[in-house]
């Protein structure tokens, strides 16, 4: 697969190299793309690249020794037995004294759970070594919460020495679809799978119909994706069994923490610490009304399972493991039949529409500078009232409230008069007294011929097809 995107974090590295002495934390969950960036970013530069594993430290030694040996193509290095890293980092920072160089070593938490000494041994590395010898240095991670406690933490060695960090997340919808020879909807209904995860969307880079590649690479007992939760989840935390529970009921479509508990049978305190970790993870995110002024105390959040790949697995796949061992996939593709695309792939919709309408922004093809960017809802004796994309620009003092239509049919101007009725909530108006407010339509079946009149006389409603303001409307 080609490299996608990344262009913010490759401006990073690049401005970190420039500095005399940069010390990048590079961390994020597996599949998500971190050694790709490296070797992006490392290609055309003088690099030492080091992939730490589960072995002991001797092991460890001789191979980062290979490493030299072969980058600065003396052979005798792989030769000599090293028992201590101070010898190993010399080496790098006397290699080409004058030119810049990086020194990458990735999966770093695996040589701490070999020695766990080993961050005091690369501050002092750092120190006395490698920092005022033309040396980048870069850690990355796989293991988010070893990176956090042993790279990033107050109480950390490596604390104070890093110049900057990147979260890789996965990849946004337009980079992916900016980058793919697909329509509209195929992307869409793709990237709700995938979520943008570069492992996920290399098995899903085939012209097979999206149904065979998810047969294949998901549902097989075979299949890469088949026990990936499992995989992940092992990976990260002691009790694996807690965590998938409350992952579990989640997908089943228990948002509010009080119900979250209850499936559970468990008090809502004792879930906290489980939802805590698994937002850190990012495969949880906790979601607040736009209008909440201290989103983190707000009583009003509600919990919903982030990671695309993950909530497709428990819609379509865990329920029906049993099935699945007698390898009877297709009670699957029936089920997904029903609503994959009707409700699975619509909800996805709504968050890519946000990522639509950041980018649009950004490009300048719709006027208006979001200072944040989220939904919106209420729940009492006035109704139920939810806006899929809520996005304030403060400077400006505006408001705009957006609807995701992944309809078959062009969207109608009923859909813009429920949005404005929407709009019109007490709780909106007084959270925004004196702002502005800007209506936006997301279709990927287009819209109506009275609408497309309709928004031509009125620049505060904008109509987005797919990726693209309506061309008979662009600001």
């Amino acid at each position: 697969m080609d490299f996608i995107g990344r262009t913010s974090e490759l401006a990073t590295l690049n401005a970190e190299l420039e500095r005399g002495s940069g010390f990048v934390v590079i961390y994020g969950r597996r599949r998500v793309g971190k050694t790709t960036l490296i070797k992006e970013f490392i290609k055309d530069k003088r690099a030492f690249y080091f992939l730490a594993t589960t072995e002991s430290e001797a092991q460890s030694m001789k191979r980062f020794a290979g490493v030299l040996s072969r980058t600065t193509k003396n052979p005798m290095l792989s030769k000599v037995t090293f028992t201590d890293w101070l010898d190993l980092f010399q080496v790098v920072a006397d290699d080409h004294p004058d030119e810049k160089k990086v020194l990458v070593i990735d999966e770093f938490p695996y040589l701490v759970k070999t020695n766990p000494d080993f961050p005091s041994i690369l501050q002092n590395a750092w120190d006395e070594v490698l920092k005022d010898h033309n040396v980048m240095l870069v850690l990355c991670g796989s293991l988010i919460s070893m990176m956090k406690k042993h790279a990033l933490a107050y109480d950390s060695p490596l604390y104070g020495r890093r110049t900057a960090q990147i979260r890789l997340m996965p990849l946004q919808f337009t980079d992916v679809y900016a980058a793919q020879n697909l329509s509209f909807e195929q992307a869409v209904e793709q990237y709700a799978i995938t979520g943008g995860v570069p492992k996920y969307m290399e098995f899903f880079q085939t012209d097979e119909p999206l149904v065979e590649q998810i047969r294949r690479v998901v549902l097989s007992k075979n299949g890469f994706l088949y026990e990936e939760p499992d995989f992940l989840l092992n990976e990260e935390v002691q009790t694996p069994i807690n965590y998938f529970s409350v992952l579990k009921a989640i997908s089943d479509g228990n948002h509010k923490l009080s119900k979250i508990g209850m499936t559970m049978e468990q008090d809502t305190s004792a879930i906290t610490p489980y939802l805590k970790t698994l937002i850190d993870l990012g495969f949880v995110i906790k979601n607040v009304p736009i209008t909440e002024k201290n989103p983190e105390r707000s009583r009003k959040s509600l919990y919903y399972v982030s990671d695309n790949f993950i909530r497709f697995w428990f819609r379509y796949v865990y329920p029906f493991k049993g099935e699945l061992e007698l390898d009877n996939q297709q009670i699957v593709l029936d089920e997904m039949g029903k609503d994959f695309k009707q409700k699975f792939v619509a909800f996805a919709y709504e968050s890519i529409c946000r990522n639509i309408f950041a980018e649009l922004c950004r490009k300048g093809q719709i006027d208006f500078a979001p200072s944040r960017i989220g939904s919106y809802w209420r729940n009492d004796n006035e109704g139920d009232t939810e806006i899929d994309v809520a996005a304030v620009d403060n400077q400006h003092k505006r408001l705009f409230l957006g609807e995701c239509k992944y309809h078959a049919k062009p969207v109608d101007v009923a859909v813009y008069s429920a949005l404005q009725e929407k709009g019109q909530s007490k709780e909106l108006t007084a959270a925004f007294k004196g702002y502005e407010i800007v209506y936006g339509l997301f279709s990927k079946s287009g819209f109506t011929d009275r609408l497309v009149e309709m928004a031509a006389e009125n620049p505060n409603l904008i109509l987005i097809q797919e990726d693209t303001v309506y061309e008979d409307n662009i600001i």
